[in-house]
């Protein structure tokens, strides 16, 4: 029976076949189970071969009724109105605690079951139905809850796909704003290179004129002194002095090409790489702190370059993932530290209450456990309330500027604005340090070349 059985086992679910279809490689399996599986990997493959499976999937008609006559056939041998005792054909009315099974009044007599404790079928029945009754609650509860995570793992997978899609749309802006500004780098340079070429060309146009100018006094004087030269003696003689003028006025040093008359390529072409790569850093801002999405609390929104935060009153349909806050309004930075000195400036004054700093990787998120332990951090609170973990600050900020040194064990929180001091935290570092905001209304963390 067993092996029987196991033909008629669904590869998915691992049940008797529920309403087969057929895939084109001959596989088969239920068409709930092949279409749930086809939702989460979104595309059409054999569960089993992974082979394409396009098209219509007929039903297994053949399966389907031995599937169906399997399941009659099961049933019938399960539901004998009376059983019979196989070794004594007696009524089966006491159940052998022992042993675990149905026996008849002589199989209690016998010494097969000498000393065993017997209770009648239908107390027996009552007291296992009970058993199974408490059994199969907990079992329902286990669905449900798996349900629930289901849903939740459902969600992840809608969300992870938004976020790729999101992300994919900013990559795609930041490469065509520097895409951009590199088209216009190259126009600015091509215009500047056309302004010379048409000044240069300009100059030796008025030089070439300027020598054309000479070339025609210079035929009109050969031509008029070889003419004087074929004069009468008396007009030669007469003539020559004034013609003698003429040459020697002519015979003047001809027109140089003047210098810097060619285009300066070193200007253009010179570290043109270097040169634009330095012009970039002026639209290109490096944040020594970027905000991680997957643990921010619901009720945050980050911005496209993930370096602001603020709190939209609103909660977000976000998956519950274990690194996000659920309780306190925070976000962690992406990067963790283990080693050497960190500085960060944070824009606090839009904000009526905030609270930051650094903590453990491994501080809880969950609920409201996380201020109790590994929070180094300065907060404020207009009202004067406060969460009470870190150092209170009593005036409103503009800025607030984080120092850390993990080697030396040492946080350290400052007005940047004013330089002034506000507090220093000392303690032996062993685990990796992120940083942490509380934001009530909005922060920002700002770039290094603002600092």
């Amino acid at each position: 029976m067993a092996s029987a059985e196991d033909d008629y086992i669904c590869p998915v679910c691992c049940e008797i076949f529920k309403a087969p279809v057929l895939l084109s490689c001959s596989h088969s399996f239920c068409k709930e189970c092949l279409q749930q599986f086809w939702r989460i990997k979104e595309t059409q493959e054999c569960p089993v071969c992974r082979r394409s499976s396009k098209g219509d999937h007929p039903c297994n008609l053949v399966l389907k009724n031995l599937c169906e006559s399997f399941l009659k056939e099961r049933k019938e041998q399960c539901s004998g109105s009376e059983e019979i005792c196989s070794l004594h054909s007696e009524k089966l009315k006491l159940f052998c605690l022992e042993d675990k099974q149905p026996v008849c009044v002589v199989c209690r007599d016998s010494q097969q079951h000498d000393n065993h404790k017997f209770r009648p079928i239908s107390e027996a029945v009552s007291s296992f139905k009970e058993e199974l009754i408490t059994a199969l609650k907990s079992l329902q509860e286990k669905l449900k809850h798996n349900e629930t995570v289901k849903g939740e793992f459902e969600k992840t997978v809608r969300h992870i796909k938004s976020q790729a899609e999101h992300t994919e749309r900013q990559i795609k802006q930041q490469f065509e704003k520097l895409h951009q500004f590199l088209r216009d780098e190259e126009e600015a340079t091509i215009t500047a290179l056309r302004e010379e070429e048409e000044q240069k060309k300009q100059m030796m146009k008025e030089k070439l004129e300027e020598m054309n100018r000479h070339i025609s006094a210079l035929s009109h004087t050969i031509k008029d002194t070889e003419e004087m030269m074929n004069a009468s003696d008396v007009c030669f003689l007469k003539e020559f002095p004034v013609s003698m003028e003429r040459v020697q006025i002519s015979s003047q040093p001809d027109p140089q090409t003047p210098s810097g008359a060619l285009i300066h390529v070193p200007r253009y072409l010179g570290n043109l790489s270097f040169r634009v790569w330095k012009k970039m850093q002026d639209i290109v801002q490096n944040t020594p702190v970027i905000l991680d999405p997957n643990t921010a609390n619901p009720w945050l929104v980050l911005s496209d370059d993930l370096t602001s935060v603020r709190n939209c009153r609103n909660k977000q349909p976000l998956p519950d993932n274990p690194e996000r806050f659920d309780f306190y309004p925070c976000v962690l930075g992406s990067e963790g530290f283990n080693s050497g000195t960190h500085c960060w400036d944070v824009e606090v004054k839009e904000s009526q209450r905030w609270c930051l700093g650094v903590t453990t990787a491994s501080n809880r998120r969950k609920g409201c456990d996380f201020f109790n332990t590994d929070v180094w951090s300065v907060e404020f609170h207009l009202s004067g309330r406060y969460l009470g973990s870190g150092f209170w600050v009593k005036r409103k900020l503009d800025h607030v500027r984080v120092n850390l040194d993990y080697g030396r064990g040492r946080v350290s929180f400052s007005d940047p604005v004013t330089n002034t001091h506000l507090h220093t935290f000392t303690a032996s570092f062993t685990h990796t340090l992120f940083p942490f905001f509380y934001c009530f209304d909005s922060l920002r963390i700002l770039p290094c070349n603002s600092q």
